[in-house]
């Protein structure tokens, strides 16, 4: 009796214990933003952040450098160094760093949540590899409304149906590096969910004929300090449905990374979707 007690108030403490984050792109826009939502929350304890080798950032404290108190903890260029004693590790950095990011973070089996876009069929496969033996969540993009933008865009084009044409356009910051977004690209993954046939074409330049049936454009436009604007458009005969997510500040995908963190600590191995962490 006396050690079931001890069982279940051990476990009960674990579970309210703060969530325990290592950065990994730790200085970047996102990496900031996060930090700085997990230094002034209880619920979240920030172990560790990693940055580039020749980041300018390096050995400074996370805490000064997003304008709070030291935090006592440094930025690092070894990425396992910096996840030791984390639950989660949080991934918003570049498509070349996520492989070597991904097997340190198996290797201590500390939980993955990725935001890093731009991935190649290999990144993915290690991503997919990764998750079975430790929790993985990727997302194109943590934002709470674009997922309920997705579950309306794969609904909106089952019930219109083949007669509406589908094109996806989308504005960011002239310091994006990849196009089409990610985001864009799950929201053409959400189309094909209706409509499998669903092609995607990012490009039309010259004498390309009639716009073919089973055609899906995804288009980037860049410019200024856009931090995301993503349309949908189902173009019929006589109207237009047109479905729009525009995100106002970054911190809308950094408090998404921050709940699928907490979500995901003590989940057991396999792939998830930032639509686990909202269901």
């Amino acid at each position: 009796m006396t050690a079931a007690t001890h069982d279940s108030t051990s476990t009960s403490s674990s579970a309210n214990a703060p969530t325990k984050v290592a950065l990994h792109g730790a200085t970047g826009r996102m990496g900031r933003t996060i930090a700085r939502i997990c230094l002034d929350s209880p619920a979240f304890e920030l172990v560790g952040a990693a940055a580039r080798s020749d980041d300018p950032a390096l050995d400074h404290d996370m805490g000064i450098l997003v304008g709070l108190p030291n935090a006592g903890v440094a930025v690092g260029a070894d990425v396992s160094g910096a996840l030791l004693g984390a639950d989660v590790a949080i991934d918003f950095s570049l498509a070349p760093a996520v492989e070597g990011f991904v097997a340190a973070a198996v290797a201590q089996g500390v939980a993955i949540v990725s935001g890093t876009t731009g991935l190649d069929e290999r990144q993915l496969a290690s991503l997919e590899r990764a998750s079975k033996t430790v929790p993985v969540l990727w997302a194109r993009n943590m934002s709470l409304g674009v997922q309920v933008l997705a579950e309306l865009v794969t609904e909106a084009v089952r019930k219109l149906g083949p007669g509406y044409d589908v094109e996806v356009v989308e504005v960011h910051h002239h310091h994006k590096v990849d196009c089409p977004s990610g985001t864009a690209l799950r929201l053409a993954d959400a189309a094909r969910q209706a409509r499998p046939e669903l092609e995607d074409t990012c490009s039309r330049v010259g004498q390309v004929g009639a716009r073919k049936a089973n055609e899906l454009g995804v288009f980037g436009l860049r410019g200024g300090d856009v931090i995301g604007d993503h349309t949908v458009r189902l173009m019929g005969l006589g109207e237009r449905l047109e479905l729009t997510h525009r995100a106002t500040s970054r911190e809308v995908f950094a408090h998404g990374a921050v709940r699928a963190a907490a979500w995901i600590k003590g989940k057991p191995p396999g792939m998830y979707t930032i639509a686990d962490v909202v269901r």
